[in-house]
């Protein structure tokens, strides 16, 4: 029997990620809506919300961080009667400013705002604070007397994982221009406290609690920026990769028999139960799309709520973010790893 305990720890310095140089401050921003009549004015070009003459400009450097820390246990046990048992867990925090190079998920590698990119440094993407694996075998002892090839060769395998969320950011996807920012993935505004429902992914998290980044007019609002009161639209305050998904449990368990046909052939009958408590297991709620849109759960102008702001409104979500995908067959996959309802496999295997 051996026990371990350790401490692993890493730092990473000069990752690449990158800037759109050209996106305006937030004084710019509302420098800019104040400076005209924007709100239901259809004599002046609305660009989609956009500041005249923005258009994305992105630079790459190598100005990115991480940083991981872990405690790292493990317990062997090796040919005890039969019982070989290997113990791992591992409490760990892994944090970045860009978990990426090329910004494949929403804000993994460009921030939301490029003017601020300190306000970036969060839990990287594949940040997992606790993981645990155990996997045993264990070989019934021989038995003397009559019937031994009946009695004996039989064994167990079994392997059960148990692992955190990934963290996620709630980014609106294009729907407009809702922070003036110009770059069309603004996070939304925390507004209440954050409430899941780990246990139904059709309301995994609820929506009421973030609200659109800019005031409106309840009595004129359509859905889009150019309802945003001037002087109000503003970068969501949502910090990145705050949320957490969902938790991964799977245990898989084999039966086995091994049966002495010769000298030197032997045959393995075997039974795998992959998922065998057929414990659903979620996607993050990035996937498949790789961007988690608060807006998806929402339709323009339905009167899902508004909150109280700066002597306006804002709309808030409606009802909870409904995760559409498991591990297995997420794109991207794997991300949690398996998510595969409960299988069976029966094999036969001849060895000589």
């Amino acid at each position: 029997m051996t026990l371990q305990v350790g401490y692993v720890g890493s730092q990473g310095h000069r990752l690449f990620r990158f800037f759109d140089i050209n996106q305006p401050s937030q004084a710019t921003i509302t420098a800019s809506d104040l400076g005209c009549n924007c709100i239901n004015d259809v004599s002046v070009p609305r660009n989609y919300g956009f500041p005249a003459g923005a258009f994305y400009i992105f630079q790459e450097n190598s100005t990115g961080k991480s940083n991981y820390n872990s405690l790292q246990t493990s317990l062997h046990v090796v040919n005890y009667h039969g019982l070989m048992s290997i113990v791992n867990y591992v409490w760990s925090k892994s944090l970045d400013n860009s978990s990426d190079g090329e910004d494949f998920v929403v804000n993994a590698a460009q921030p939301q705002d490029s003017t601020q990119p300190q306000r970036e440094y969060g839990p990287s993407n594949f940040n997992l604070t606790h993981r645990f694996v155990w996997v045993l075998g264990y070989e019934v002892p021989k038995m003397g007397g009559s019937m031994q090839k009946l009695k004996n060769g039989w064994g167990v395998d079994s392997t059960a994982n148990l692992q955190s969320g990934q963290p996620f950011t709630l980014n609106y996807n294009f729907e407009d221009d809702f922070s003036g920012g110009g770059d069309g993935f603004d996070r939304p505004d925390v507004v209440g406290p954050i409430v899941y429902h780990k246990h139904n992914p059709a309301n995994f998290i609820d929506l009421s609690s973030f609200a659109m980044p800019c005031t409106t007019d309840p009595t004129m609002y359509s859905g889009f920026a150019s309802d945003c009161v001037p002087g109000t639209r503003h970068y969501g305050n949502l910090g990145r990769n705050v949320l957490t998904g969902p938790t991964y449990k799977q245990w898989d368990l084999a039966i086995y028999k091994n049966t002495d046909l010769g000298e030197r052939v032997k045959l393995q009958l075997r039974a795998d139960f992959f998922n065998l408590l057929n414990h659903p297991n979620f996607a993050n709620p990035e996937l498949p799309a790789f961007i988690a849109d608060p807006a998806s759960n929402l339709t323009p102008a339905c009167g899902c709520g508004f909150v109280q702001a700066n002597g306006g409104t804002r709309e808030v979500g409606n009802g909870g973010y409904n995760i559409t995908a498991t591990g297995d067959v997420g794109i991207g996959n794997p991300f949690l790893g398996g998510g595969a309802p409960r299988g069976i496999q029966v094999a036969a295997k001849i060895t000589f």
